[in-house]
């Protein structure tokens, strides 16, 4: 079983990951153009991958909707390009090695003996999260 994962750590695999709640299998394809899997009622430009667990692991806990988050093992059918919502916003220089691309992203495994934050650690981040949307900070670059 994976450990806690740590922030900014590169998976030992070199992996590229996406978080989700969607029940995917292998050979689908994540694109462009599907809603966002944080924010209601918007439309996605990008598909976002990381090299990291940490990052991931987020993705799939706070991702809307109901069931087990899930990290799938994707590759990208394209170039990619930093985040900006993390790089530029919050972490200069991509520690979390996060990504995005408007080319499809394919499903090439899942990762499964992933471990989740703590219920504290979700439930501060959800807070945090809330705290930004009400303030109207929580705009996301796609």
């Amino acid at each position: 079983m994976t450990s806690v994962p740590k922030p900014f750590e590169v998976h030992e695999s070199g992996a590229l990951f996406h978080g989700t709640k969607a029940n995917l299998t292998v050979g689908d394809l994540l694109v462009p153009g599907r809603r966002s899997n944080f924010e209601t009622g918007r439309t996605m430009n990008h598909v976002y991958v990381t090299a990291t667990l940490d990052a991931a692991t987020w993705g799939a806990e706070l991702a809307a909707g109901e069931g087990l988050g899930r990290i799938y093992i994707v590759e990208p059918m394209g170039d990619l390009e930093d985040d900006p919502n993390v790089t530029d916003k919050r972490f200069p220089g991509n520690p979390t090695r996060s990504y995005r691309t408007t080319q499809p992203v394919k499903i090439v495994g899942e990762l499964t003996d992933w471990v989740g934050h703590s219920p504290d650690q979700v439930q501060a981040m959800r807070e945090a999260l809330a705290d930004l949307e009400r303030r109207g900070a929580a705009e996301i670059d796609d």
